[in-house]
């Protein structure tokens, strides 16, 4: 199978999912295999939202319709443009995927394949209902993708290079485990948001789809606020009042409600609306419904701390603060050459012997 034949058979996977919009579900008639694949993935969204109540329709639909953007034969081709594929190593990569958000370890299944290799892949019990489902599509549109990716719930046995994604504590188990193999292997990243004061309301409320999407447990989510000293919260607020329903979620409440308990109790000083707490605190992750925020004297000591932790950062949300920051809103929109804690998968996957 050579690099074409995989790039059409992910773009045909991206115009199946093109079909499953928040403005509504619309069924395509020139789409292959619908008529086996379109009912079936309206009962998997629908088993994801009930599998995990942290993902509502509302976000698996949009995790959907981002991807339906980036699998067209354009974008790929123009992605994987700078790399040499030519040739299929056929490697067998193994995927540990963490279960945070919505296909949240697509990218890593897509390169994988993409780049001429096996994939083996290891799902959270949090995420594991969609990507199957799109694997046996994309299986229907181009069979000999069939011998090429497998599931497991077990331990890796056979595999030549590994991707494993999860929290600082799983690395540790992680590296022990997969060291003496080729390996990416991805701990804690959060996002963050410089403010000058200087923001427009439209700058901030698009800050709150940053702040607010998929509940802020995304590695993309902005979940600290760097702030000018003096700081006037009072504009902030009030373009965040938009994201005020999102109190109605009983998970997202709950949460609210208890760390708001935990941080009264303990006499820490608070700024909050009635669905998102604010405390100053130097940690870049914060629980959920809470948003850290730390003030700053200067653009040069902020631009410091930030390399002194940029293992720390996924994204740098700002008004243009430095070349590598990313405009207000756009966290959730990465392009296919975004990769999780920049390291470059399709670069690392062309190296394995």
């Amino acid at each position: 199978m050579v690099l074409n034949d995989r790039i059409a058979a992910f773009s045909e996977l991206g115009l199946f999912l093109s079909q499953f919009k928040n403005t509504g579900y619309e069924k395509i008639s020139n789409i292959k295999h619908n008529e086996d694949f379109f009912e079936g993935m309206i009962q998997k969204i629908e088993s994801a939202k009930h599998h995990n109540g942290w993902f509502t329709e509302e976000n698996i639909v949009f995790s959907l319709s981002q991807w339906s953007n980036l699998l067209t034969k354009v974008t790929i081709e123009a992605w994987l443009s700078p790399y040499t594929l030519d040739k299929e190593a056929q490697k067998t990569i193994g995927i540990i995927m963490a279960g945070n958000i919505p296909l949240v370890g697509f990218h890593d299944f897509i390169s994988v394949l993409l780049s001429g290799h096996n994939v083996l892949i290891k799902q959270s019990s949090n995420d594991n209902q969609l990507l199957p489902y799109l694997a046996s599509y994309l299986i229907a549109v181009e069979a000999r993708f069939k011998d090429r990716i497998s599931f497991t719930t077990e331990k890796f046995t056979d595999f030549d290079a590994i991707i494993a994604t999860g929290s600082n504590n799983t690395a540790r188990y992680f590296e022990h485990y997969f060291g003496s193999k080729p390996n990416i292997i991805r701990k804690n990243r959060n996002s963050v948001a410089v403010l000058t004061g200087d923001e427009s309301k439209e700058q901030l409320t698009a800050l709150g789809e940053d702040i607010f999407r998929y509940y802020g447990l995304g590695c993309r989510s902005v979940s600290k606020l760097m702030v000018p000293e003096g700081y006037d919260f009072d504009l902030f607020f009030k373009s965040m009042y938009p994201f005020n329903d999102i109190i109605n979620g009983a998970k997202y409440a709950n949460n609210y409600d208890y760390n708001k308990a935990v941080y009264l109790m303990s006499n820490y000083k608070l700024l909050e609306n009635g669905f998102l707490i604010l405390k100053e605190d130097n940690s870049y992750s914060s629980p959920i419904a809470t948003l850290f925020y730390e003030t700053y004297a200067s653009k040069s000591e902020l631009s410091k701390k930030f390399e002194a932790d940029k293992e720390a950062i996924q994204c740098i949300v700002s008004d243009n603060f430095s070349d590598s920051s990313i405009d207000f809103g756009t966290t959730q929109h990465p392009s296919l050459s975004d990769y999780a804690d920049n390291i470059d998968v399709i670069e690392f996957l062309t190296t394995i012997d």
